[in-house]
């Protein structure tokens, strides 16, 4: 429900922006400049690109990180630690009213833990060895239930269909800078020009950039309300000492790949470097924690 509720938000985004082209004959302007480019058909080929390219990662998510992390998924477990990881997240995920997910551990040494999945109730949760040898049993149990927070929120997929919006905007916008450049100030009358594609590539890399800090804007947002979820199901204390702990060894390298940064542990930063950050400074989330207990 989720998904379809997001879909046609987001077509009658694209229907919006249509309209509003059309009843600014934003069209006409560009036909008048010689540009002949079919903005309906320009959005509707970079919907399908923007929101297939993010779809696709979605729903090999679960796939990918195990392969990029190396997680070993507990079947059964080998041990009392393995067990004790099992029943504790069966029963964060019982109390999120959410399906058991599947549980791994991946061999890093820096302290972090991840969750993803296509749905809340397909997902998987890993805990780094170097997290389980390090962390107090409360303090690991505040960690996997904030990751359980992010899939009981639906954080994956609300991600997922946001980064999709933006590549749509983001390519929409590029082919139209680059065609009206191509069209005007290199004079080609039909077919492409070099300029186009040039134009093009350097639109889509500084528009991109600048969508990015959309996506992490709503990426720190939801790391607050993991936290709160963190808190709800294990204790406020616990989270906060969890978070206080990676303050501690936040010098450690983030051995994520690219792709699950977001969805790990590890702290922000501040200044203005923050704004393409994924999480906010643990000294805020931290903050906001004390505040609320």
């Amino acid at each position: 429900m989720r998904i379809l509720l997001f879909l046609a938000t987001n077509m009658a985004v694209l229907l919006l922006v249509s309209l509003v082209f059309n009843l600014l004959g934003f069209q006409s302007i560009l036909a008048a400049n010689g540009v002949d480019l079919n903005l309906q058909a320009l959005l509707v080929f970079c919907a399908l690109f923007g929101f297939g390219g993010s779809f696709v990662s979605l729903l090999l998510s679960k796939w990918m990180a195990k392969r990029g992390t190396g997680t070993q998924v507990i079947d059964t477990p080998r041990n009392r630690d393995e067990q004790w990881l099992l029943d504790t997240v069966a029963a964060l995920a019982a109390e999120a009213g959410i399906k058991m997910p599947e549980v791994g551990v991946f061999p890093s040494q820096s302290a972090n833990a991840f969750a993803t999945g296509w749905n809340r109730n397909d997902a998987l949760v890993a805990v780094s060895a170097g997290l389980l040898q390090r962390f107090s049993p409360n303090e690991v149990k505040a960690v996997l239930a904030h990751e359980i927070g992010h899939v009981a929120n639906g954080d994956m997929v609300t991600l997922t269909l946001i980064q999709g919006v933006v590549n749509t905007f983001v390519m929409f916008f590029a082919r139209i800078i680059g065609h009206t450049v191509d069209r005007v100030v290199f004079k080609t009358e039909r077919g492409y020009g070099i300029g186009y594609f040039v134009v093009t590539i350097v639109a889509e890399i500084v528009l991109g950039i600048l969508a990015s800090a959309i996506v992490m804007t709503f990426s720190r947002w939801r790391e607050y309300r993991a936290d709160a979820a963190g808190a709800k199901l294990s204790t406020t204390n616990d989270m906060i000492a969890a978070l206080q702990r990676l303050r501690v060894e936040q010098g450690q390298p983030n051995e994520l790949p690219g792709e699950l940064t977001a969805f790990g542990i590890r702290p922000g930063q501040s200044g203005l470097a923050n704004l393409f950050r994924s999480h906010p400074p643990l000294e805020d989330r931290i903050r906001v924690l004390q505040a609320g207990h």
